[in-house]
């Protein structure tokens, strides 16, 4: 994968990507990070690629505009929190209490300890959702792990390892409970075939608004910075 620079003000980073399986140029902006991937067909010269998405430029900006602006975390922000939009308010003292409209943490440091914070709840909910769901399906996951990720809510290993992004805990409890169900159904079949989707219903039940909750606001929940 290769760097190339889109003109323009502000130049646009370009990561060019060759794949074998690709048949045509294709362009894509992640609404997580806001990164612009140009992936390119066998044969294919860069110099073309970058023709193609120069063609496209409007449609990249555009993109890069409707992303959400970053904001970063201090008292007197709100914050979602379990699918409910809470107020940082100063607390003396070191500890986070979690109110039913605010969070109240200590002024100093408070990103951070804001940030440790929701980890632990993450991982509380997620692990106690995985529990849930691994012993309805009587399969057992042999390593829990939280991470900042970019590219993915959650993961499972084929050693039968789960991984969850911490930021789930930012989301309505029901669509962390259905990203913990679709990774533990993940321990049956590790695929996205038909028997995989009527696991993750038979775990969780109809799915449908979870999976359109993130399709929709998931890159909501990356905007804040601790």
């Amino acid at each position: 994968m290769t760097e190339q620079y889109l003109p323009g003000t502000p130049p646009i980073p370009l990561m060019m990507r060759r794949s074998g399986r690709a048949r045509r140029i294709t362009l894509r902006v992640s609404q997580l990070d806001g990164r612009v991937t140009v992936t390119i067909p066998p044969g294919v010269p860069d110099a073309e690629a970058l023709a193609f998405a120069r063609s496209r430029q409007d449609w990249i900006r555009g993109h890069l505009a409707a992303r959400p602006e970053a904001e970063s975390i201090k008292i007197g922000s709100r914050i979602p929190v379990e699918g409910k939009t809470r107020l940082l308010v100063p607390v003396a003292g070191r500890r986070v209490e979690l109110r039913a409209k605010e969070i109240a943490v200590p002024e100093t440091h408070a990103a951070p300890r804001l940030a440790g914070f929701l980890k632990e709840l993450a991982r509380d909910r997620l692990t106690s959702a995985s529990d849930h769901y691994a012993e309805l399906l009587k399969r057992p996951y042999h390593r829990f792990t939280l991470r900042d990720t970019r590219s993915r809510w959650g993961s499972c290993s084929s050693a039968g390892g789960l991984m969850f992004s911490w930021r789930l805990i930012l989301a309505p409890p029901q669509v962390l409970r259905y990203v913990a169900a679709h990774e533990v159904a993940h321990l049956k079949e590790m695929n996205h075939s038909p028997s995989f989707w009527a696991t993750v219903t038979e775990l969780y039940g109809d799915y449908d608004a979870p999976r359109n909750w993130l399709r929709e606001n998931g890159a909501e929940l990356h905007r804040y910075r601790f």
